[in-house]
């Protein structure tokens, strides 16, 4: 049933699914692949962003950005990758989850290409000085880096970011459009309530601050 007692059109099970969208077939089964290929290296030297998605076992799923610049993620081998953890505000919520559940997905982005690359795999935390060698940025050499030993490879299509239109510069937000980052959390943390508007508009221009001068602290 559905939330107001009338008739529910929740879909309940892979059958449904199915019946509903039908098998895939052809590239779209064949083209994972259980190894970085050169193809694959070379879209992740050209990325300087990618998204990590981790789960508590029982928990929450969760989706994390990671940037720096072009190719910062290693290739070790055609099994294997090393992302370096960057500070950050110590929630350590993928970090934490890894340590639960190594199951990962990571979708590997780069600026103009609205094609993207996905891998799946196998976490596990490292601080092996030998693996962190060369990955130091601004001076600061991540406290440790997440190796991904990888299941599974494949290139994602374009029509997700073309009807979107990310990279069109016609269709980009003005940032003003929205309050600063640190006016909404207060805002959302009720903490706002018992400031100052000098003081939220002080927070604000602390964080462009901290991105402009402390962005590896």
């Amino acid at each position: 049933m559905s939330a107001d007692g009338g008739q529910s059109f929740d879909i309940a099970d892979e059958a449904a699914l199915r019946a509903l969208y039908g098998q895939a077939e052809g590239l779209a089964l064949r083209k994972s692949i259980g190894f970085l290929d050169k193809h694959a290296r070379s879209f992740i030297a050209l990325s300087p962003f990618l998204t990590l998605a981790t789960q508590a076992p029982g928990g929450p799923a969760d989706v994390s950005p990671r940037g720096d610049p072009s190719g910062f993620v290693r290739v070790i081998d055609e099994r294997h990758l090393l992302i370096p953890d960057r500070s950050g505000n110590n929630r350590l919520d993928s970090l934490s989850n890894i340590l639960a559940n190594p199951s990962v997905g990571l979708l590997f982005l780069i600026p103009g290409f609205d094609d993207t690359l996905r891998v799946n795999g196998k976490a596990r935390l490292t601080r092996d000085p030998a693996l962190l060698a060369g990955l130091e940025m601004q001076g600061k050499a991540p406290k440790c880096g997440i190796v991904v030993a990888v299941d599974e490879v494949f290139f994602h299509c374009a029509k997700a970011f073309r009807r979107a239109r990310l990279w069109d510069p016609a269709a980009q937000v003005p940032r003003q459009t929205l309050p600063g980052l640190a006016r909404m959390i207060l805002e959302q943390t009720e903490e706002a309530k018992r400031m100052r508007e000098e003081e939220i508009q002080a927070a604000d221009e602390g964080l462009e601050w901290h991105y402009r001068n402390e962005l590896y602290e």
